[in-house]
């Protein structure tokens, strides 16, 4: 009995007391210890602070089929093989390219005045002398379309739509108001515009416009119009000044072109599972930016969390039965083609899990999952909110079913558990793609708690013996 007891004891020590059949509590628990350790060598040293100033302040913006976001790709690859990932490579992507050019946005009338602008991407050009029209200043859709036809011809519509502020319970707001980023140019041109300039997507502005996507849509009769976004300053006061009775005069200069598709690339590593290498858990973020500041927070952030988070698991010698694979999406800001790319080359193979942090290097706080199955995502609810109690130490605990990302949300028609990592995200679209997304609004100890909550997550979820959203 002795004899029985000792051999019991040598193959639960072997098998690091990961036993199948446990209940999931039980299995959970037993990676207390490796959490632990992850925790404690990623808080004593890791290089993700590191790889942030490599990739924002030594390569710099990384907008698509730009030559500084080729040299992104280059610095990802080389990174992550010398820290001794495996099947480490570039996968090629088409990507559209869009260029800014010289633009200007400038009230004449009733005063001349320089208003901060920024052109939205996929913008078409003004004519080379500019347009030169009075504006019409709405609030929303709403007011839009509450005007006739004659009151908006010839004009430059202002949409002035406040992005709420940040609440604990509805989060940003950025959903609402971003539609008049994205479809505004096509609002007003239906009426007749000759342009469209919309108020920065954020709740705060010290006088900083913030660019995005936008796109047209309501068919081929439906001129594209040139559109920009301006500051919340500049948008604020032409709504006051007509409400006054004065009607300003601006003239909007953009030199945009569209250079059609050229080639790019996803980045991927990983470390191989030890017993189901087929089976695979993602971890990414999107390596391209916006082409002003340096996309630290948005995502130069979600790229090192990820590629550290792997690191911290092979320093720790850890080997997942399943493959744990960064991926380092590419357009993702304005086009996607990375994302949906990576799902239709990879659809054949068995994505378990993804994660993707895409929401700034802000204090983590848990992640958010989505999957095609309803019946799945309760279960593996369950299942993350007791993985996420190992993260108690900094605070990683919280669960919710919501939008995962855009890149990993490419996944969920594959039957994957998608996820996102989410923080504190008050300060977020403060700098959110403006010249401010810098290095220095980042701080140290959140982004490495960022990326102990993805190693932690990622190793237990690629390592536990049922996959995420099934029962033991």
């Amino acid at each position: 009995m002795k004899k029985v007891s000792i051999l019991l004891a040598v193959v639960c020590a072997l098998a690091g007391s990961r036993v199948v059949g446990q209940d999931f509590d039980t299995t959970v628990e037993s990676y207390r210890g490796v959490a632990n350790q992850l925790i404690k060598s990623g808080r004593k040293g890791n290089d993700s602070y590191l790889k942030l100033q490599e990739l924002c302040d030594d390569i710099g913006s990384r907008l698509s089929g730009s030559q500084s976001l080729d040299q992104a790709i280059q610095w990802a690859q080389q990174s992550m093989k010398e820290d001794g990932h495996e099947n480490v490579r570039a996968e090629k992507v088409m990507v559209r390219k869009w260029e800014r050019g010289d633009e200007s946005c400038r009230m004449i009338s009733p005063r001349e005045l320089k208003i901060g602008m920024l052109g939205l991407g996929g913008s078409v050009a003004t004519p080379a002398e500019g347009i030169t029209a009075e504006v019409i200043v709405v609030k929303d859709q709403d007011e839009l379309d509450a005007l006739a036809d004659e009151a908006i011809r010839g004009k430059i519509v202002v949409f002035n739509f406040p992005m709420p502020p940040f609440s604990p319970t509805q989060g940003s707001g950025y959903g609402t108001a971003v539609a008049y980023r994205s479809k505004g140019a096509t609002w007003a041109a239906e009426r007749g515009a000759v342009a469209a300039l919309v108020r920065s997507c954020t709740a705060y502005s010290l006088a900083t416009p913030h660019t995005g996507a936008m796109g047209y849509s309501g068919g081929p009769n439906i001129k594209k119009i040139p559109t920009a976004c301006i500051t919340i300053e500049g948008a604020t006061l032409l709504a006051r000044l007509q409400a006054r009775g004065k009607t300003p005069v601006v003239q909007l200069k953009m030199s945009a072109q569209q250079h059609g598709e050229v080639p790019s690339a996803n980045v991927l590593g990983e470390i191989i599972g030890s017993e189901k290498p087929e089976e695979i858990v993602v971890i990414g973020g999107h390596i391209d930016s916006w082409d002003v500041g340096t996309g630290a927070q948005d995502d130069g952030c979600g790229c090192v969390v990820a590629m550290e988070a792997l690191n911290m698991i092979r320093r720790a010698g850890l080997k997942p039965r399943r493959t744990i694979r960064v991926v380092l999406w590419t357009n993702e800001e304005n086009g996607t083609a990375g994302a949906k790319s990576y799902a239709v080359r990879h659809q054949a193979e068995t994505h378990v899990a993804g994660i993707e942090s895409d929401s700034g290097g802000f204090a983590p706080e848990g992640l958010s999952i989505d999957m095609e199955d309803d019946d799945k995502e309760q279960i593996a609810i369950g299942q993350l909110t007791k993985i996420l109690s190992l993260l108690d130490a900094i605070g990683s605990t919280r669960v919710k079913a919501g939008f995962s990302g855009v890149d990993v949300g490419q996944l969920k028609q594959l039957g994957t558990a998608c996820m996102g990592l989410t923080v504190d995200g008050r300060l977020y679209f403060n700098t959110h793609h403006t010249w401010a997304d810098t290095v220095d609004k980042v701080n140290p100890k959140e982004l490495t708690d960022c990326a102990i909550t993805m190693a932690v997550a990622a190793f237990v979820i690629a390592d536990m013996p049922p996959r995420l959203g099934e029962e033991e």
